[in-house]
C-alpha cells in the first residue's frame, strides 16, 4: 500500500491537478488507486466527475466514525476518491484538533484503506503547513512537493529544504521530491528558474511539467489530461513522473488495462 503525499508551501501551483492526474496515470497502468483529499476546499473530487453539489466526505464525521472508507466514492473503474466533504468551521476545527492531539486518529480512520491489498493512495493537502500533512507524514512512503517555475515558488524553496512544512524531515521512507509545474520554454525567466532548480536539487527534481493550455481545459471539463488530450506535452510529462514514482516505490504497473471496480463493498 504505497501512500504518496502531494503538497506545497504555496497555493495556486497546480498541486491538486497534479495529484488527480497522477492518480489517473497510475490507474491507467492497471493499479487500483485512491485519491484522498485533506484540503478543506474539497476540490479534488471535481477532477473525478463528482458534482459540485455533492458534499459527501469523511471529515464532518471523522471524529465519530472509526472507518473513513465508508465515504469512498467509485468513479466506475479502478479509481476511487475519498472527498474531504462539505464541513462547517466547527467541524473543520474538531477534525484538525483530533489530528493534532491523537497520534493514532489518522491510522484508525484509514486502517482498512491502508491495509487494502495493492491499493495506491495519492493524498492532496492544503498549501503550507497543516495538521494533516504533519500527521500523514508519519505514514507516507513518498512526498511530492509541487512548485511553479517562477520566482515566487523559488523564494519558498528554503521552506522545503529547511523542513518548515512539518518542522521535521518531510519523509523518512522513499524521500521527498520536487515537481516543477508550468515550465514555459517561451519565457526566459521560466527557463532560468527551471534550470536553477534542476541544478540545485539534482535528482530530487522528479519531473518538469511544461505549460500546456490543455490542462486548464481538461479541468474545466472535469476530465483527466489523458482523456482530454493524450498527445499533449503535459500528459507526456505526468506519465513520465508516474513511471518514476512506480520505479522508486517498486509499484507493479500492471498490464496497462483498466479493471472493473469492486464497488464500495471492496473496501
Amino acid at each position: 500500500m504505497p501512500l504518496i503525499c502531494v503538497c506545497s508551501p504555496k497555493g495556486g501551483v497546480g498541486k491538486t491537478t497534479l495529484a488527480a492526474n497522477l492518480a489517473w496515470a497510475l490507474a491507467r497502468a492497471g493499479n487500483k488507486v485512491l485519491a484522498l483529499d485533506f484540503d478543506v476546499q474539497n476540490a479534488l473530487r471535481l477532477h473525478f466527475g463528482v458534482p459540485l453539489t455533492d458534499g459527501r466526505g469523511y471529515a464532518a464525521r471523522a471524529a465519530e466514525s472509526a472507518d473513513w472508507s465508508q465515504s469512498v466514492l467509485s468513479t466506475g473503474s479502478n479509481l476511487f476518491v475519498l472527498p474531504y466533504g462539505d464541513v462547517s468551521e466547527a467541524q473543520r476545527w474538531a477534525f484538525e484538533e483530533c489530528l493534532t492531539r491523537d497520534e493514532h486518529f489518522l491510522s484508525r480512520g484509514l486502517s482498512s484503506l491502508l491495509n487494502y491489498p495493492g491499493l495506491i493512495i495519492i493524498a492532496d493537502f492544503p498549501a503550507g503547513p497543516s495538521p494533516a500533512l504533519k500527521a500523514v507524514s508519519r505514514l507516507a512512503d513518498l512526498h511530492l512537493v509541487t512548485l511553479m517555475a517562477d520566482t515566487a515558488s523559488l523564494s519558498l524553496l528554503p521552506h522545503v529544504e529547511n523542513n518548515r512544512l512539518t518542522g521535521e524531515a518531510l519523509n523518512q521512507k522513499a524521500g521527498q521530491y520536487v515537481v516543477l509545474n508550468q515550465s514555459d520554454n517561451r519565457r526566459q525567466l521560466s527557463r532560468d528558474v527551471t534550470t536553477l532548480v534542476e541544478e540545485r536539487l539534482g535528482e530530487n527534481v522528479l519531473g518538469v511539467i511544461h505549460r500546456d493550455e490543455s490542462v486548464s481545459e481538461a479541468n474545466a471539463s472535469q476530465q483527466a489530461i489523458f482523456d482530454f488530450n493524450p498527445a499533449s506535452s503535459a500528459a507526456f510529462d505526468i506519465e513520465l513522473i508516474a513511471r518514476r514514482i512506480a520505479c522508486i516505490l517498486d509499484i507493479n504497473v500492471g498490464d496497462g488495462t483498466v479493471h472493473s471496480a469492486p464497488g464500495m463493498s471492496g473496501f
